[in-house]
């Protein structure tokens, strides 16, 4: 199995090691069939960095005699998370769980035939004259997947965050829901995502000023990124003059939380759909390697067409078969990150320690900013 690590006194070259004893599947990496996903990592390293490919393998094979090949026993998170991942997990009950013996409370609200779990702060907690900040992140995940980066990793971050808002001081005007059913929206639609229930709800109950942040795959790169976002010209002027100016604030966050450290790049819409869907500003933030970042904004510049494949993934589907295009020219195209979606190499082993450090800082931030009503 391939294991990513960032390791001391190797050089800028070698911060990402891919040690080439994994399984061979035939399946498209960097748009060669049948090749392991750590050599489609390393030809990554040759694209970005300018290195021959024999090269760059006879340094990784001289790294890892010097270190040791990476196993399991050096991850930098707990055994629970290893747990929450595990193909037995009940997630919705974990998630509980941890949180009561965190000492935070915690109740599940079924909505639509999906399960979601709402995190319950005390009311000093909370300060009328400022706006809620809702924080949204999905627990579901596909089947036959670990999900360590899709959700598992944000999940993880936002409650461990939970503990801290639970004992700070003072107001923070957080609200946490952790989602079930985001992957069904994957092909299915918006209205039948999990979020868009929530969504429904608060429109109904007239909770539209709410800030909404949603996190998804977040445990892998040193970039934020916050996803670019289409609002239809037809859209009300004061949803679009509402969602601007939560757009901006947000990059305040991250430029606050990131310094010189963050990219606006298109993404594919997560449990964001479902809100915007209702009428309700809302943002995702994600994470990316510096490198994946960078090569993704290149295939931006050079293919204008890859920006409405991935916001529009399954609409665009029809177009690219309709044109003859094959369907892994554009899945190349795109981050090696979102590549190991929907994979068992979406395992704890492709996570990375300082999304968890720099995703600490975005999340204190929000909860220390405050917009007033």
């Amino acid at each position: 199995m391939l294991r990513f690590a960032l390791t001391a006194g190797v050089g800028r070259k070698l911060s990402m090691l891919a040690v080439f004893y994994a399984n061979k599947c035939s399946v498209f990496f960097g748009g060669v069939a049948g090749v392991s996903p750590a050599e489609g990592v390393a030809r990554n390293e040759v694209r970005a960095q300018g290195e021959t490919y024999p090269s760059l393998i006879k340094k990784i094979f001289l790294v890892k005699m010097k270190f040791g090949a990476y196993n399991k026993s050096m991850s930098f998170l707990p055994k629970e998370f290893s747990q929450f991942i595990s193909p037995d997990a009940q997630r919705r009950e974990f998630i509980c769980s941890w949180l009561e013996q965190h000492g935070v409370k915690a109740v599940v609200a079924s909505i639509d035939g999906k399960n979601h779990i709402l995190v319950q702060f005390p009311p000093s907690s909370y300060n009328p004259q400022f706006k809620i900040k809702t924080v949204i992140a999905h627990y579901d995940r596909v089947e036959n997947s670990p999900g360590a980066n899709d959700n598992s990793a944000a999940d993880w971050q936002i409650m461990n965050w939970a503990v801290e808002l639970y004992n700070m001081q003072g107001f923070h005007n957080v609200r946490i829901f952790f989602t079930d059913g985001e992957e069904l929206g994957w092909n299915t639609g918006v209205s039948e995502q999990g979020a868009f229930g929530i969504a429904n709800v608060f429109k109904r109950l007239g909770i539209t000023n709410d800030d909404v942040y949603v996190f998804d795959s977040c445990g892998r790169g040193e970039i934020p990124v916050l996803a670019n976002t289409e609002i239809p010209a037809k859209a009300p002027k004061a949803f679009s003059s509402r969602f601007s100016d939560l757009f901006e604030r947000t990059q305040e966050i991250l430029r606050r939380s990131s310094p010189g450290r963050w990219m606006c790049l298109p993404v594919p819409y997560s449990d964001n759909a479902a809100f915007l869907a209702c009428g309700i500003p809302a943002v995702a933030i994600t994470m990316l390697p510096a490198k994946e970042a960078s090569l993704y904004a290149r295939e931006l510049n050079q293919h204008p067409d890859l920006k409405n494949a991935v916001m529009n993934r399954e609409s665009s589907k029809k177009e690219r078969l309709s044109s003859g295009e094959k369907e892994y020219a554009y899945k190349e195209r795109m981050p090696y990150t979102w590549r190991l979606f929907h994979t068992a190499y979406d395992n704890e082993d492709s996570l990375t320690p300082e999304s968890f450090r720099v995703m600490q800082n975005i999340l204190r931030t929000i909860a220390l900013s405050k917009t007033p009503l």
